[in-house]
C-alpha cells in the first residue's frame, strides 16, 4: 500500500461527502508564482498548441540549462535536457531506455515507490539497501560496494530525499560518486525537493560525471503539480534515447505548459522554501509531543516517522481514513511497516487538526 493507494481512496471518500485532511501527498497548499497566471492567458494568443520536437521547445531547454549552470554549478547546454511531463516520466524514461530485462539496479531505501515500480516494469532486478533511523539514514559505502556485480548498472540517490527529508554529509556522497565512476555505473538523482533543502545539498551535476541523470520538476518548488512539467538533465546520447521513447508514447509535451513553465522558471520563489521550513518546524513540534520516532529532516517536505515496534502502520492508515486524516503508509517506502510519512503542507489549523485525531487514535 503506498501513498498513492491511500490518496485514491481518500479522494473516493471526499466524492462521497467525507472530509479528508491530507497529509498523505507531497501537494503544496500554495500558488504557483504569479507569471503562470499571465502566461496563461498568453498561450492562445501567442500561438503555442502544436506539435513541437520531443526534446521540448528549444527556447526553453536553452533556458533550463542556463538554470541549472547558475544553481547547480553544472556545465551543460540545451542538448542535454529533455523536457519530460513530470519528473516520473523523467524516471519511467532513464529506467526503460538505459537498462534492459537482467539488469540491476540499487535503490537506497526508503525511497519513493515509483524507483521500485519503473524498474519491475522494465524487466529490471531491484537490489535494496536498507537504511535505518538509528544510521540517521545513511547508508553504509561497505554494503553498497557488495551489492554491485555484473549486471549492476544503475544507482538511484534522492536527495533531499522523500520520505525522510535526508541530505548526505558531503563525503558520503562522495564516496558513492566515485563508487558509481569505478564501477561504470548510472546514477540516476531525483532532485525535486532541491528547493527545499535546510542543510547544505549538492547536486550530482556539478560532479560533472558523464553517466549521471537527473531529474527535476516543477510540481514541488513551482507549486505546479497538475500541470505535469518537469526535465531530464544528462549526456546527449542518453538524452536522444530518451527522446526516442517520449516521441513514440507522447509525441512531445504540451507546448502550452511548456511556455507557462517557461515564464515561471525564473521567478522568485524563496518565499516558498521559508513557507514549507515554517510547516515542517511545526510539524516537528508537534510529532515530537506526540512521542514519534524521527529524524528532524534536512529538507524536503516530510517527516517520516516510527509509531513502535512491532505496529501495523498499514491498519493504522485505513483507520486513520475513518477518522478523516489521510496518512501515508511505511510499506510502501520499503520494509518500514511500523512507519508513517507525513506532509507538513496545510494550513497551521489543519496541521494541527489532522495531528491531534492522529494522537486520539494512538491513545485508542
Amino acid at each position: 500500500q503506498t501513498h498513492l493507494t491511500i490518496f485514491l481512496k481518500a479522494k473516493e471518500m471526499e466524492g462521497e461527502g467525507k472530509k479528508i485532511i491530507h497529509l498523505e501527498v507531497g501537494e503544496p497548499d500554495f500558488a504557483p508564482p504569479k507569471s503562470v497566471e499571465k502566461s496563461l492567458l498568453e498561450v492562445y494568443n501567442k500561438g503555442f498548441g502544436k506539435y513541437g520536437p520531443a526534446k521540448g521547445l528549444p527556447e526553453f531547454t536553452k533556458s533550463v540549462a542556463n538554470f541549472c549552470n547558475e544553481n547547480f554549478h553544472s556545465t551543460i547546454n540545451s542538448n542535454n535536457v529533455l523536457i519530460v511531463p513530470g519528473a516520473r516520466f523523467g524516471v519511467f524514461l532513464s529506467i526503460s531506455t538505459l537498462l534492459n530485462p537482467g539488469d540491476e539496479v540499487i535503490i537506497i531505501e526508503p525511497a519513493w515507490p515509483a524507483y521500485r515500480q519503473c524498474a519491475i516494469n522494465a524487466g529490471v532486478k531491484v537490489r535494496s539497501i536498507k537504511t535505518t533511523l538509528e544510521n540517521n539514514w545513511e547508508p553504509n559505502i561497505e554494503q553498497i560496494q557488495g551489492m554491485i556485480n555484473s549486471n549492476t548498472k544503475m544507482i538511484v540517490l534522492n536527495y533531499p530525499n522523500n520520505p525522510t527529508g535526508k541530505i548526505l554529509p558531503k563525503k558520503l556522497q562522495d564516496d558513492i560518486v566515485e563508487i558509481a565512476r569505478k564501477n561504470d555505473l548510472y546514477i540516476l538523482s531525483d532532485e525535486i525537493y532541491s528547493e527545499y533543502s535546510f542543510s547544505n545539498w549538492e547536486s550530482i551535476l556539478s560532479y560533472g560525471y558523464k553517466k549521471s541523470i537527473v531529474t527535476q520538476s516543477f510540481s514541488k518548488s513551482y507549486a505546479m503539480t497538475g500541470y505535469r512539467i518537469g526535465y531530464v538533465i544528462a549526456d546527449q546520447v542518453l538524452i536522444d534515447k530518451m527522446a526516442s521513447l517520449q516521441a513514440l508514447a507522447i509525441t512531445n509535451v504540451s507546448e502550452p505548459i511548456q511556455y507557462v513553465a517557461l515564464q515561471a522558471l525564473n521567478a522568485d520563489i524563496s518565499n516558498n522554501k521559508k513557507m514549507v521550513k515554517s510547516k515542517i518546524d511545526l510539524l516537528v513540534e508537534k510529532a515530537k509531543e506526540l512521542g514519534l520516532q524521527f529524524v528532524k529532516p534536512d529538507g524536503a517536505m516530510y517527516i517520516f516517522a516510527k509509531i513502535k515496534d512491532d505496529f501495523d502502520s498499514t491498519q493504522f492508515v485505513f483507520d486513520l481514513l475513518d477518522d478523516g486524516v489521510a496518512l501515508a503508509p511505511g510499506e510502501g517506502f520499503g520494509d518500514y511497516k511500523n512507519f508513517v510519512r507525513i506532509t507538513a503542507i496545510q494550513d497551521e489549523k489543519r496541521l494541527i487538526e489532522g495531528l491531534s485525531l492522529i494522537k486520539k487514535r494512538l491513545d485508542e
